[in-house]
């Protein structure tokens, strides 16, 4: 395990088309593995994100980083663990990093910060975002 508190966990494998040349998972590919588990753990705290947009709200990124590590291939079991950190009123963090199974290699880490854009395009962390993302563990 890591240093680090998770407070969500998705496990993948890798598919041979997401491999480039080098026979290696893709740099771009990891943003697709990150994503994928924002999402999810979006749905698992009760934020249905096409729902939110629906009603005039839209997650968005607007910033990431992401330090390489190491590199997953074909096969490889790997996991995306996931903390959700409020960075300032309007503001969010989603701190994710991911670990080759079964030894637990650390691959990537990443930081992707984003806020939540009312109808007019404004940022606004409404009560019901605050509330899931960390009203359980504040």
């Amino acid at each position: 395990m890591s240093e680090k508190d998770y407070c969500f966990e998705l496990e993948f494998g890798v598919r041979d088309y997401e491999c480039d040349l080098q026979g290696i998972v893709n740099n771009a590919v990891y943003q697709n593995y990150l994503e994928h588990t924002r999402h999810e753990f979006l749905r698992s705290v009760g934020l249905d994100f096409a729902g939110l947009h629906e009603r005039g709200y839209d997650l968005v990124v607007t910033r990431c980083e992401i330090d390489y590590r190491g590199s997953l291939k074909s096969g490889d079991r790997f996991v995306v663990r996931l903390n959700a950190v409020q960075e300032s009123r309007v503001r969010f963090a989603f701190e994710q990093d991911i670990f080759r199974l079964p030894d637990e290699e650390r691959v990537l880490d990443s930081r992707f910060i984003g806020t939540c854009l009312n109808a007019r395009r404004r940022p606004e962390l409404t009560e019901e975002i605050k509330a899931a993302l960390w009203g359980s563990r504040e």
